[in-house]
């Protein structure tokens, strides 16, 4: 049976990345697709994650949600993704139609409505999740797990501390990992070294027009240095994650999100339970960078 998934995005182009890998892996099936605030604008987002939708030509439900943290002042990262978020493939204007109420409404039908229960995948900020928490709970007895790409215990990549995820909204972050549901969190420690080299993305250029679409976009990431040490795909861990979790080693531990003050946004872990030992995330600690490259390419060639 299909593992059921809503993924919450911000399309970016790793975003961009692991749709494509998830609308097309044959053990998932995607129930729906949600847009917030992120690396860009949600005008953008949702506009992006059309054309990834009807690139492949996929029916899948698209509701956007929303535009701003839940407290905090947005801040976008168009410095890595580009004004849009997905620069440098020429994708067709959109005529999709959203699904007419927020985001937030639209995951809670969905997965009340499932006669299984769901994965939720978040790769952006974690408003759309937090929201649903607190104003829908009931959705939390058909929640199988919610998978976050956020977080670092290894240090930021928006300052000292924090991962942009997280930073762009602290608080709806800290209500999801205090939701008491299974959290799965793929932080920095791990995204950092999940690596796609030049190599890597030449071979991708050659694999058809779903390959022409990612190298056109990896080309124009700067999430890395292509040319010395790979390109992060952070947001393509979540998925590989659902279907190769054997990649990756785990560590059952206690994350609190800092809300204030210079630290906002950073993740701070309890692995040695001096604090409490209350485990309440599951936190990737390690990662096969060969298998996971491997995967990556493995998933590509089969499209076309």
């Amino acid at each position: 049976m299909k593992r059921k998934v809503i993924i919450d995005t911000d399309p970016g182009i790793d975003d961009a990345a692991a749709l494509t890998i998830a609308l097309n892996n044959p053990e998932l099936k995607v129930e729906l697709v949600s847009t917030v605030a992120g690396n860009v604008n949600l005008d953008y987002t949702t506009e992006n994650a059309k054309k990834i939708l009807d690139f492949f030509e996929k029916e899948v439900p698209l509701a956007a949600g929303s535009s701003i943290p839940l407290l905090r002042e947005y801040e976008d990262a168009s410095e890595f993704h580009g004004e849009t978020g997905m620069g440098g493939y020429d994708f067709p204007e959109s005529s999709r139609q959203l699904l007419p109420e927020h985001a937030v409404v639209e995951i809670k039908n969905k997965i009340l409505a499932a006669d299984a229960k769901v994965t939720l995948v978040t790769i952006g900020p974690l408003t759309n999740a937090a929201l649903l928490l607190n104003m829908y709970p009931e959705v939390k007895e058909k929640i199988e797990e919610i998978v976050i790409m956020g977080g670092s215990t290894v240090g930021g990549n928006t300052n000292s501390a924090a991962e942009f995820n997280i930073k762009v909204d602290p608080h709806a972050a800290q209500i999801v990992v205090n939701s008491g549901l299974q959290i799965t969190i793929f932080g920095l420690r791990v995204t950092s070294k999940a690596l796609l080299n030049k190599r890597d993305i030449e071979l991708i250029k050659g694999l058809g027009q779903t390959g022409d679409m990612l190298y056109s976009l990896f080309t124009h990431y700067r999430g890395g240095d292509l040319e010395k040490h790979g390109l992060m795909m952070h947001d393509i861990c979540t998925i590989c994650y659902l279907v190769r979790p054997d990649i990756f080693k785990f560590k059952e531990t206690h994350l609190e999100v800092a809300l204030a003050g210079p630290a906002a946004g950073a993740t701070v872990v309890d692995f040695a339970a001096r604090y409490t030992d209350r485990k309440n995330v599951k936190l990737a600690v390690k990662i096969d960078q060969k298998k996971f490259r491997d995967w990556i390419l493995a998933e590509i060639k089969k499209l076309k």
